[in-house]
C-alpha cells in the first residue's frame, strides 16, 4: 500500500477528454451556465439561513465584515481554484487535483471532506428552506403537524444530541426529492433551470434590499463590534473571526462549479472565468444584504431559520407584499441552491467511484440521460434523511470545517504542482506565486483554528469514519493500488 501515490495529470486529463475524446459525461454547459451555478450554489443559505443565526451568535452588526473577510480568504483560494481547474478541468474538483498533486491518502480525506461539505451542507438547505416554506404557509392560515415540521433530533449545546417533540421536518425531505427527480434528467435541462431561477432570485433580492433601505435604524449598527461576552467567539474581534470561518460553508459554490469541469465547454477558459466573476457578484450581494438586514432588526433577534422574512415583517403591513416576495425567493431560490450543491456531490461520487475508493457503481452513468443516476439516488437519499432528522445548530459549524480544509489543500496543490511539474500548460496562471497560494493556505489553516471546539470533535469523529472506510473498502479496490500490486508482482516475477 502505497498511500502517497499520486495519478498522474496526463491521466486523468484523457479520463476526462480533455484532447478531444468522447467520455461518458459530454461538455454541455457554457460559461453564463457555469456562472449561474456557482452564483446558484453560493447565493442561498448563507443570505436566507446564515446571516441571521451568526449576527447574534458571534458577530453582531459587524457580520457584514465577516463576509467581507470570507470573500477576501476565498477569492485567494478560487484564484488557486481557477489554475488548478484549467489545467485539470476533470470531475471531482478538490479531490482530483489533490490525487494529482498530494496522493491517494490526502486525496481521501479531501474527497471525505467534501462529501460531508456538499452533503451536509444541502440538508441545512433543505432545513432553511422549510423554515421559510412554513413561514409562508402560515401566513396563508395553513400549519403542519408538529411530528412533520420538526427534526426529531436537536444539538442545544452542540455536544449533546437530544430527542424533540417532532418525527421528521416533512418539507426538508420533500424538497431533497424533487432536486433529486430533476438531477436525474440531462445536466442541460437541471442547468437550464438553475439558471432562469438565480436571475430571478437576485433580482427578487435587490428589490427587497431596495424596500429595507427605505426603513433602516442606524441605531442597530451600534455598537458595530459588540463587546466580547467572555468567551472565545462570543461577540469582539474573536466572534467576528468565528463567523468568518461559520460563514466561509456560504462560498461553497466556488468548490461546485470546478466539480462540474468535465461537463464544461472549453473549460480552460470557461471555468475561471466563472470561478472569479460569480465570487464577485456573490461578495456584493452578501455585503449589502447583511447591512441592510442588521440595520432593520437588532441583531440580537436574528437567531431564526427566516431572518430575512423576520426583518421585513418588523417594518410593519405596509410591506406584506415584500415578505410574500421573499417568501417566495426563498422557497424557490433555495431550491437551486440544494440542486446545484447535490450536483456537486454527484461529481464527487462520479470521480470516487472511477478510482475505486468507493463503490464503482457511483461512477455508473445512464445511457439516455448521460448523468449518473445511481450517485443520484444515492446522494438524495442521505441528504434527505440528514435533512428531516438532524438539527441545523449540529451542521452549520462542521461544513465549515470540510470546506476550509478542502479550500487549504487546493492552495497548497499549487505550491506542490508549480515545483514537481513547472513544465503543465496553465492556460490560467494565479498571480502573485508563491505568496498568493501561502497566504491563502495560511487563512484557511487560521480560520479553521478559530472554530469551536465542539467542532474539531464533530470533525474527528467524521474523519475516524473516512479513515476506517478508506482502510477496509478504499485501499482494496482503488485503481492506482491495484496497478501499482501489478507492477510490483511484474518486477518480482521478472
Amino acid at each position: 500500500m502505497n498511500i502517497l501515490a499520486r495519478k498522474p495529470v496526463e491521466e486523468l486529463c484523457s479520463e476526462a477528454g480533455v484532447g478531444g475524446e468522447v467520455t461518458a459525461l459530454p461538455r454541455s454547459i457554457g460559461v453564463f451556465a457555469l456562472t449561474c451555478i456557482g452564483v446558484g450554489s453560493t447565493v442561498g443559505a448563507g443570505i436566507f439561513v446564515l446571516t441571521g443565526s451568526v449576527a447574534a451568535e458571534h458577530a453582531g452588526p459587524a457580520v457584514g465584515v465577516s463576509f467581507l473577510l470570507a470573500s477576501v480568504v476565498c477569492l485567494l483560494a478560487g484564484l488557486c481554484y481557477a489554475e488548478l481547474a484549467s489545467m485539470i478541468p476533470v470531475a471531482g474538483s478538490a479531490y482530483s487535483y489533490t490525487y494529482a498533486t498530494l496522493g491517494e491518502g490526502v486525496a481521501w480525506v479531501v474527497g471525505w471532506c467534501l462529501m460531508l461539505e456538499y452533503l451536509f451542507s444541502a440538508s441545512l438547505v433543505a432545513i432553511g428552506w422549510s423554515g421559510y416554506a412554513q413561514s409562508t404557509l402560515h401566513q396563508l392560515g395553513v400549519d403542519l403537524p408538529v411530528a412533520l415540521r420538526k427534526a426529531a433530533f436537536d444539538a442545544p449545546d452542540s455536544y449533546h444530541i437530544v430527542r424533540t417533540t417532532g418525527l421528521i421536518d416533512l418539507p426538508a425531505v420533500l424538497v431533497t426529492v424533487l432536486c433529486t427527480g430533476l438531477l436525474l434528467g440531462r445536466l442541460r435541462t437541471s442547468a437550464g433551470i438553475n439558471a432562469v431561477v438565480v436571475v430571478a432570485k437576485i433580482l427578487a433580492i435587490l428589490v427587497v434590499v431596495g424596500v429595507g433601505m427605505g426603513h433602516l435604524h442606524p441605531a442597530n449598527w451600534h455598537p458595530l463590534v459588540p463587546p466580547n461576552s467572555g468567551q472565545f467567539g462570543m461577540f469582539g474581534v474573536s466572534g467576528v473571526l468565528q463567523a468568518t470561518a461559520i460563514l466561509f460553508f456560504a462560498y461553497i459554490g466556488f468548490d461546485t462549479v470546478s466539480t462540474m469541469g468535465q461537463e464544461a465547454r472549453d473549460p480552460q477558459r470557461t471555468i475561471p472565468a466563472s470561478l472569479i466573476g460569480g465570487l464577485m457578484i456573490c461578495a456584493a450581494l452578501y455585503l449589502i444584504v447583511s447591512f441592510v438586514l442588521t440595520g432593520l432588526v437588532s441583531y440580537r433577534d436574528l437567531d431564526v431559520p427566516d431572518p430575512m422574512y423576520l426583518a421585513l415583517d418588523r417594518i410593519g403591513p405596509s410591506v406584506t407584499w415584500a415578505k410574500y416576495l421573499v417568501g417566495f425567493v426563498a422557497v424557490v431560490g433555495l431550491v437551486s441552491v440544494m440542486l446545484v450543491t447535490l450536483m456537486g456531490q454527484i461529481r464527487i461520487f462520479y470521480a470516487m467511484g472511477r478510482d475505486g475508493l468507493l463503490p464503482s457503481a457511483l461512477a455508473r452513468v445512464h445511457p439516455r440521460t448521460h448523468t449518473p443516476h445511481v450517485g443520484t439516488l444515492v446522494t438524495g437519499t442521505v441528504c434527505a434523511l440528514a435533512a428531516g432528522v438532524l438539527p441545523l445548530s449540529l451542521l452549520n459549524d462542521i461544513i465549515s470545517m470540510g470546506t476550509l480544509l478542502a479550500f487549504g489543500i487546493v492552495c497548497g496543490g499549487v505550491l506542490v504542482l508549480r515545483q514537481t511539474r513547472p513544465d503543465l500548460v496553465r492556460p490560467f496562471r494565479a498571480p502573485g506565486y508563491p505568496l498568493l497560494p501561502l497566504v491563502g493556505f495560511a487563512s484557511c489553516l487560521g480560520l479553521m483554528f478559530t472554530l469551536p471546539n465542539r467542532t474539531w470533535k464533530w470533525f474527528a469523529v467524521w474523519l475516524a469514519l473516512g479513515a476506517v472506510s478508506y482502510l477496509l473498502y478504499g485501499v482494496r479496490h482503488s485503481r492506482l493500488q491495484r496497478q501499482l500490486r501489478s507492477q510490483a508482482a511484474a518486477l518480482e516475477t521478472a
